[in-house]
């Protein structure tokens, strides 16, 4: 298996780690690896490769369902990282992997460990940005629709009670994709929250 280098930070390149028990009575350490941009071993987008002990075991396109020990290791992706990445055993509570130390969400689980307090605010201030920039955005949004001449034609004009400078409603788009992307890298999904983000 392939090191996490700093340079994969940058290229969409996730790793987590998740020990198992294996059935000889031994440890077995796993790997998911999971590349989101590019071509790999023939295929195109983002796919999940599954190691075992440090040797390719198995691949799969996303979402992906590996069978291991005692249960299945289950990948789902979001449009700004991944959405789950947990180990389902076949009878007990699910897990998350952890993720590898040098990988951004590794080190976004070292500064939640590390200063609790920081991690607190900036949780809330992802939250508070999805919800406002989102929301902002959602009651312009039939404003700009209804202005467009065919639309216009067979639709009443819908006049927002808000109406926002264009560089404020970038900007707010821009802090609720960061917002996005902190709680991917923490492998936090709310359906609502995240489910607009991602359309």
């Amino acid at each position: 298996m392939q090191p996490f280098r700093w340079w994969h930070l940058v290229s969409g390149r996730k790793l987590f780690r998740l020990q198992l028990h294996g059935h000889e009575g031994g440890e077995v350490a796993y790997a998911v690896d999971v590349r989101h941009w590019g071509r790999q071993g023939g295929e195109d987008g983002a796919l999940a490769h599954l190691y075992r002990d440090g040797r390719h075991h198995a691949r799969s396109r996303l979402p992906a369902a590996f069978p291991v020990e005692g249960g299945t290791i289950e990948v789902v992706l979001s449009d700004f990282g991944l959405r789950r990445l947990h180990y389902l055993p076949d009878g007990g509570a699910e897990q998350q992997l952890v993720p590898d130390p040098g990988s951004a969400a590794g080190r976004r689980v070292r500064l939640e460990r590390e200063h609790p307090l920081l991690n607190r605010w900036i949780g809330v201030v992802s939250v508070v940005l999805l919800v406002v920039g989102i929301g902002l955005n959602v009651l312009q949004l039939p404003d700009h629709l209804s202005a467009i001449p065919p639309l216009a034609e067979h639709l009443a004009r819908f006049e927002s009670p808000i109406h926002l400078p264009l560089w404020l409603n970038i900007g707010l788009g821009a802090g609720a994709v960061l917002a996005s992307v902190d709680r991917a890298l923490r492998l936090r999904y709310h359906w609502l929250l995240d489910g607009i983000a991602n359309n």
